[in-house]
């Protein structure tokens, strides 16, 4: 299966402006400022190295940015990096409506119990409105699409 957040995953924005590192820094969930900086440091390793992969199976326009660091979460990068998942060859693709709706804040977050308020977190949007949203479902098409292109391969 593949997948690129889950319910103890960050949403794509929440990954890519790493707002999971800095909610789990003011949650007191980092023994100290060296563990943090490590994985800040990781992260923007991990953001390049997706970056590359997206351009290189064009997944992205290629007028979009080629340096993570300078590159913010827009409405492409984020369709870019599900286009991305939907791409592979694997049998099943788990996606979140919180891509969908290019939301930041995490529903759960592991390793926390009364410092945050997991599993309480709603959608932006009414099921209805995302559903009627043109947005939704252009990315929707083409990740069908595209999944239908990714099993003709097999």
């Amino acid at each position: 299966m593949a997948v690129a957040a889950t319910h103890d995953l960050p949403t794509l924005r929440g990954y890519w402006e790493s707002g999971d590192l800095t909610l789990g820094k003011t949650l007191g969930l980092y023994p100290d400022e060296v563990v943090l900086r490590g994985l800040y440091q990781d992260r923007e390793l991990a953001k390049q190295g997706l970056l590359d992969a997206l351009h290189k199976y064009g997944c992205l326009p290629k007028r979009a940015g080629h340096k993570a660091s300078l590159m913010s979460m827009t409405p492409t990068l984020n369709r870019g990096l599900q286009r991305y998942i939907a791409d592979s060859n694997s049998a099943l693709l788990g996606l979140q409506p919180e891509d969908w709706l290019d939301m930041a804040e995490p529903v759960n977050i592991p390793g926390t119990s009364y410092q945050y308020k997991n599993w309480r977190r709603k959608l932006s949007a009414t099921l209805e409105s995302m559903f009627a949203d043109d947005g939704v479902n252009k990315l929707l098409k083409d990740l069908d699409r595209r999944r239908r292109a990714a099993a003709k391969k097999k």
